[in-house]
């Protein structure tokens, strides 16, 4: 007999120690269904957006905000996709992609095969990734970039002739039921804000992660919610 309560998936571990559980819809969406979300922040309730939203722009950063214009919205500039991308030893590691800006690719023509499809045989559109600069978090200027691995500067184009490596993130459930995101080619920093000023318009950066473990600290934390649950508050008081 169904109800309308969804079945617990206790066991659904992502990224980290803390289990997901069937109440964590967002979250199970995200990183499971692959839809997308936007991220909230736990402190003021803001959500990350590109500074720039159109996909010709590749050197422009991720920024906080704090009112949902329409431009952003019908550019879907409020909204991210967690793609799987491989695993870290035991924990798995996303591309932390936008929706806005994203360019469909063409169908093949008939009797070719084309790459990067997806489950359901369909290409998947081309997005810019959230890039990490080779020299964060020890740099003070922008760490982190929105674009395509051929399109972002020198810096953020990865190691050892990897493109990807500083695009990779661990997504780690935080106790408190958010998330963190953690660079692969930083393991010591997180996704944080310049001069820990978490404020409208606030710019994104890596910062050193000062809680010392994968799941950072409320400042460095992010509620995963789908579009239609921008209403939900999201100041958690913790007692």
């Amino acid at each position: 007999m169904y109800t309308q309560e969804r079945t617990a998936m206790s066991n659904l571990v992502v990224g980290g120690p803390v289990a997901v559980n069937s109440y964590d819809n967002a979250i199970v969406a995200a990183l499971v269904e692959n839809r997308p979300v936007m991220l909230v922040h736990a402190f003021n309730g803001g959500f990350l957006r590109p500074a720039e939203l159109k996909d010709s722009v590749h050197d422009k950063g991720v920024k906080l905000s704090t009112a949902l214009d329409p431009a952003t919205k019908e550019a879907q500039g409020h909204l991210w996709y967690i793609t799987p991308a491989g695993f870290f030893g035991q924990r798995p590691l996303y591309f932390l992609e936008s929706a806005a800006g994203q360019v469909p690719i063409k169908p093949p023509a008939a009797g070719q095969t084309a790459a990067g499809r997806g489950d359901d045989g369909v290409p998947k559109p081309q997005r810019r990734r959230v890039t990490v600069h080779q020299k964060a978090p020890e740099v003070t200027a922008d760490t982190v970039q929105v674009g395509l691995p051929d399109k972002v500067g020198d810096l953020w184009r990865g190691k050892n002739g990897a493109p990807e490596d500083t695009q990779l993130w661990v997504v780690t459930v935080t106790p408190w039921g958010g998330i963190t995101f953690v660079p692969i080619t930083h393991p010591d920093a997180i996704l944080g804000f310049k001069d820990h000023a978490v404020a409208a318009d606030s710019e994104v950066r890596v910062t050193y992660n000062w809680g010392g473990d994968f799941t950072g600290t409320v400042i460095n934390t992010f509620y995963p919610r789908l579009p239609n649950e921008w209403s939900v508050p999201y100041h958690h008081v913790f007692t």
